[in-house]
């Protein structure tokens, strides 16, 4: 048996792979043991106190940290071996990158955690839609930030030469941004929309011949819902260069009207329908007290009046617009106010014989 264990393979006995082994899986038993003392009792120690910070962070921490002691037991297993300096330099540096990559995750999810328990919340209660449109732009940002930092460190601490690499990379991104100007400008669009705000979601807007509702903002694109149930998609850059009209930020709707009256009408009939316009406009509770009547003209075949009223926004345009439409059919028949269609008179002249 003795001389089974004092065989030598790659450079080791057998003893010394055995005791190896014996050490990884001691390593993978105390991560267990580890992940068990943290999910049951730490984590049942932080529930009794007061602030929900404690349990957040042994919540996210517990399986970064199990990890790292696995690759730590590990990493002390192979040292042990008689091995080359080379492979040496190779284990110590994977073992180096597992671990900062493992602290990336842990930060990652810890930030994570962060926004969904704490911020999240608060934007949830505010009445402000641009946070609701930017958190999880922040979100996704921050992590890719967090991740970004852990490889490069991982690599710089494993013996790459990050600089090169970095250097690399802007003038790879630097031909990828030129063949992808289309894309940056159409971040940089959105970038806009967030900070100036000419319009939020459920707002109705009209842009590029287009009038719809916003139901998605986007870092590339801005999605709106027309008038016939269509979905458009607009490159955010369109925003830049073109007028956006927000319809639903206008105050009131404004309506005119130009009522054509025929030309046998008294001027007291005038005075009359003008008055009865004024009437019909202060019964209605959906319209503005502020209204425009006035005698506007001498039409080729009518007598114009014109009559401007305004909806409030809170009000149904359409089922106001109708309402105020019949009360003016309605009253006019009633008083006899005969409205104007276009009409010829041809004159007959005879020579005398």
């Amino acid at each position: 048996m003795n001389e089974f264990l004092e065989k030598t393979y790659y450079g080791n006995t057998v003893m010394e792979w055995l005791v190896t082994f014996l050490i990884i899986a001691g390593a993978f038993f105390v991560s267990k043991i580890m992940y068990w003392a943290l999910s049951r009792i730490v984590r049942g120690l932080t529930k009794k106190t007061k602030t929900k910070f404690d349990d957040i962070v042994v919540d996210m921490v517990e399986e970064p940290a199990v990890f790292i002691v696995t690759v730590l037991g590990i990493l002390y297993a192979l040292l042990r071996l008689n091995t080359s300096d080379s492979v040496r330099v190779w284990i110590q540096a994977g073992a180096t990158m597992l671990i900062t990559l493992a602290v990336a995750w842990l930060l990652a999810r810890l930030l994570d955690a962060i926004y969904e328990n704490y911020l999240v919340p608060i934007v949830e209660a505010s009445d402000n839609k641009l946070d609701d449109q930017l958190l999880p732009i922040l979100r996704r940002m921050t992590r890719i930030i967090v991740w970004s930092v852990g490889i490069i460190v991982a690599l710089n601490n494993s013996g790459y030469d990050v600089g090169a690499l970095i250097a690399g990379l802007g003038i790879g991104g630097l031909a990828l941004a030129m063949a992808a100007k289309d894309t940056v400008s159409n971040f940089f669009g959105g970038f806009t929309i967030f900070i100036d705000k000419p319009f939020t979601l459920h707002e109705r807007i009209k842009v590029g011949g287009f009038d719809g509702t916003v139901v998605e903002i986007g870092m590339r694109s801005t999605r709106l819902k027309t008038l016939e149930g269509r979905i458009v998609t607009i490159p955010n850059a369109k925003f830049a260069d073109s007028s956006v009209e927000n319809v639903t930020a206008e105050p009131s709707r404004k309506v005119v009207l130009n009522l054509g009256l025929t030309y046998d009408t008294s001027p007291s009939k005038i005075r009359e329908a003008m008055e009865t316009l004024r009437e019909i406009a202060g019964k209605q509770e959906a319209l503005d007290e502020n209204v425009v009547i006035a005698m506007s003209g001498f039409g080729d075949f009518s007598l114009n009046i014109l009559f401007i009223y305004y909806i409030l926004k809170e009000a149904d345009i359409m089922a106001t617009q109708t309402a105020v439409n019949l009360e003016i059919l309605e009253e006019f028949n009633h008083r006899q106010l005969e409205f104007a269609f276009p009409t010829q008179t041809i004159y007959r002249i005879e020579q005398a014989s």
